[in-house]
């Protein structure tokens, strides 16, 4: 085994919008200890459900992984980890480490729900030094994007005037239209009219 299955243990670093596959999503994780980052495509679905438990926003009815916590706890079991335990032909494949207190039971998942979840019950994502040396990309200095919102890369692309709408509104026609976002469940809207309250607090 040696090294190479060295479990190593990865943060969130990054989710953006992916400039390679349109309709998907960038997720970068990155090693606690090191520079290298593990960049990893995933569906709009899988990253709203992502992005949405990192910004701490309430959906208006459960999604999915809500659905797969709150099953879970009804249960008493809880997701102990996540490791990304291979990559075969780009694809990543990921196991929950999950117990009820008395067994431990490994359950296979697609990376993307399985950081979903993760980030869900807030348990440790691990990888292994194999796949990080393969996939991974080192990063020099500390010039990298942090949790970017999901899609704001692109939409600045095309067009900063996105935006402008929402810097006309008063910040209590902004709250409201925060909660009707939500409520509709357009969460990247919701992001968008966040931040403009944000950049309001903070100027």
């Amino acid at each position: 085994m040696g090294n190479d299955m060295k479990k190593i243990k990865l943060d969130i670093v990054g989710l953006s919008y992916s400039q390679t596959q349109s309709g998907a999503y960038a997720l970068v994780l990155g090693e606690v200890s090191g520079r290298r980052r593990l960049p990893i495509i995933i569906g709009s679905f899988e990253a709203q459900a992502i992005a949405i438990e990192i910004e701490k926003m309430t959906p208006s009815r459960p999604l999915t992984h809500d659905l797969f916590k709150s099953f879970g706890q009804a249960f008493n079991i809880t997701v102990q980890e996540i490791i990304i335990y291979n990559l075969v032909d780009g694809i990543f494949y990921s196991k929950l480490i999950c117990s009820d207190g008395k067994k431990v039971i490994e359950i296979d998942a697609r990376t993307s729900d399985g950081i979903a979840v993760a980030v869900r019950f807030d348990c440790p994502i691990y990888t292994y030094e194999f796949i990080l040396s393969t996939a991974g990309i080192v990063i020099e200095g500390n010039d990298f994007v942090y949790l970017e919102n999901i899609n704001e890369t692109q939409e600045e692309k095309t067009t900063s005037a996105a935006t402008g709408g929402f810097a006309a509104l008063s910040t209590d026609e902004l709250k409201t239209k925060l909660q009707e976002a939500l409520s509709e469940e357009s969460y990247e809207k919701a992001a968008k009219i966040r931040d403009e309250l944000n950049r309001r607090k903070a100027s």
